[in-house]
């Protein structure tokens, strides 16, 4: 299916010919399930301790005997201690030593606060208990986050119930939900041991000390809402092993940069299926790649010399440069050609042959045919030295295999398209600077959406207070102290944005990529060796910062979220809350179409 390129981010004007070049693209859909519309708690008391366990799972606890006593027990004993007097029960135990004292009710209140300490201390290893439980393999998984829908590759998407087959006793989000809440209750429950504890230290003695048997470790993979997806040890590939002297010429020309890199990713494979080499295209007629993406880890990776520069290949062929086959994946304009391009690629030295079809019939279709490997060979294996197919981002061609976490080539990488190290850097330089280790990024996209969104089925442009309802949800299982917001989206509309991006009664910062500033030195190296200021920099830099984020949240319908989404699964930082934003929803108004 065809998507649409996204720009980056309000700090580059430039950014805005990018949306109005995709206007004549198709939109990714979103899923259909509608979440359910948020739930907001009424402002807490000062005297409230921890928030309260989610509705639903409320309703689970206070359902079930084994969870309502193993929460309810331990308080009710604790006020029946502090209002009955019962410490004089518990006279002569003792935790922890406590000096003695000549005031008798100061010996009362450190013994009441013992025993407090005493049944929290139960109360907390009831709770590991429950954590335990929700860790046992028959715990059902979350779904996928960007699943489409309709969907083959839902769980159970076709597959009949068994009549005999045993329902789940807590269904998968409100059981994330619930340990969610173990966390909150867990972390709570040590705050008051170390407050109870405190004015009863002596010496090298520390609250940790009269807590060695319980582990309180929940910073594993497994823990909260938001926790990293789970990876597959299974993936597809195909060896790319080209002949030296057999290359073919990469052609990308539909919309931005976020397609070209689809277009060359597409273009990797059929090169590896050939057995030929990759030779990208001359700045003179496309981006220069060699300022965004790291050339050389694609050869690294591979381990031999798979893709070579225009100008390595201008070298190798002296003024003898020619595509000696063009045949066209897209029969309709051939290769998707114009008079314009054909003539700046003749201009770089090319001599071009004549273009051909590789499959006529397709010039009457609306929408490509999916095509599989055996297809490719079979049309496109040639004995002649250089030869090209044209643009390939519309082509679909073995879509699940292509578009896997790491793509479809078998290397020693994580990915093998990936930014240059001066952006990585530059990247990772901006994160320690601005936003930590715990930050949701939102790929907000405006300019030019509109119009696209609207002519689609289901719109994808979102009011804005519709879109800050479906940021405030993410935020409130994220718990992030902060949102990068890349986005194209005038000041007033982020204004009004950030005014409504408020939980309980604090507001979460929307940071955008600020400009360079000299006194800065987070973007030092980019400006030290030319980059800066280069639009295509800039969008790379921003998708790489989002691709860093605990929590994603992107715009259905462009690539240049689904390039984010793609480096998020091959650097295994994507998490179980990322989403579209509004996944699963309409807009709430819809403006009639011209």
């Amino acid at each position: 299916m065809a998507r649409t390129e996204s720009p980056a981010t309000s700090s580059s004007p430039s950014h805005s010919s990018d949306e109005d070049e995709e206007e004549r693209r198709n939109l990714v859909p979103q899923n259909d399930a509608k979440p359910l519309p948020l739930r907001r708690s009424p402002p807490s008391s000062s005297f409230e301790i921890a928030p309260a366990v989610p509705p639903r799972v409320g309703f689970r606890l206070w359902s079930s005997r084994p969870y309502l006593l193993a929460f309810s027990l331990p308080l009710i004993l604790v006020l029946l201690f502090f209002s009955l007097g019962l410490g004089r029960l518990f006279q002569g135990v003792s935790f922890v030593p406590v000096a003695s004292s000549s005031s008798s009710g100061g010996d009362l209140m450190r013994e009441s606060e013992l025993r407090a300490l005493y049944l929290l201390k139960n109360q907390q290893t009831e709770l590991f208990r429950l954590w335990n439980l929700t860790l046992s393999p028959g715990a059902a998984p979350s779904p996928p986050p960007f699943l489409p829908p309709n969907s083959t590759s839902a769980p159970n998407s076709t597959s009949p119930v068994k009549a005999d087959q045993p329902k789940a006793p807590i269904s998968s989000p409100t059981l994330d939900e619930f340990r969610s809440a173990l966390i909150k209750q867990i972390k709570l429950n040590k705050e008051i041991q170390s407050a109870l504890l405190s004015s009863h230290r002596f010496g090298n003695l520390s609250a940790e000390a009269s807590d060695e048997n319980v582990g309180t470790d929940l910073a594993g993979p497994g823990v909260g809402l938001c926790r990293k997806v789970d990876k597959s040890a299974d993936r597809r590939t195909i060896e790319w092993k080209p002949k030296k002297d057999r290359f073919l010429f990469a052609i990308c020309l539909s919309g931005q940069m976020s397609n070209h890199l689809i277009c060359l990713e597409k273009h990797m494979f059929f090169a590896a299926l050939l057995d030929r080499v990759l030779v990208l295209p001359s700045a003179k007629v496309d981006y220069q790649y060699d300022r965004v993406l790291d050339i050389n880890h694609i050869n690294e990776c591979l381990g031999r010399k798979v893709v070579i520069s225009f100008d390595e290949f201008a070298e190798m062929k002296k003024n003898k440069m020619k595509i000696d086959r063009f045949i066209c994946y897209i029969a309709s304009p051939p290769c998707f050609l114009d008079e314009d391009h054909t003539k700046r690629l003749r201009n770089t030295g090319l001599s071009l042959a004549k273009a051909e079809a590789a499959w006529p019939e397709d010039a009457k279709l609306k929408t490509q045919k999916k095509r599989v490997v055996g297809d490719i060979i079979h049309k496109f294996s040639s004995n002649d030295e250089v030869i090209a197919i044209g643009d390939m981002f519309y082509a679909d061609v073995e879509e699940e295999w292509v578009m896997q976490p790491g793509g479809p080539l078998a290397h020693k990488c994580k990915t093998v398209i990936q930014p240059s190290r001066l952006i990585y850097l530059t990247a990772q330089r901006f994160v320690q600077t601005f936003l930590g280790s715990n930050f949701i990024a939102l790929h907000f996209r405006r300019h030019g959406f509109l119009k696209f969104c609207n002519e689609k089925k289901e719109s994808c442009f979102f009011p804005i207070p519709q879109a800050a309802e479906c940021i405030l949800r993410v935020a409130e299982k994220a718990n992030a102290p902060v949102i990068y917001l890349s986005t194209d989206a005038t000041e007033i509309e982020t204004n009004l944005l950030q005014s409504l991006v408020v939980l309980g009664d604090k507001q979460i910062p929307l940071f955008k990529r600020p400009s360079h500033n000299s006194a800065e030195k987070w973007d030092a190296l980019l400006y030290r060796n030319r980059l800066g200021g280069d639009s295509q920099v800039e969008a790379m830099l921003d998708k790489t910062i989002c691709a860093m984020s605990s929590v994603f949240i992107g715009a259905s319908g462009s690539t240049f979220t689904e390039d984010i989404i793609r480096l998020r699964r091959a650097w295994e930082s994507d998490s179980k809350c990322d989403e579209y934003l509004c996944q699963g929803e309409l807009p709430n108004y819809i403006a009639e179409n011209e």
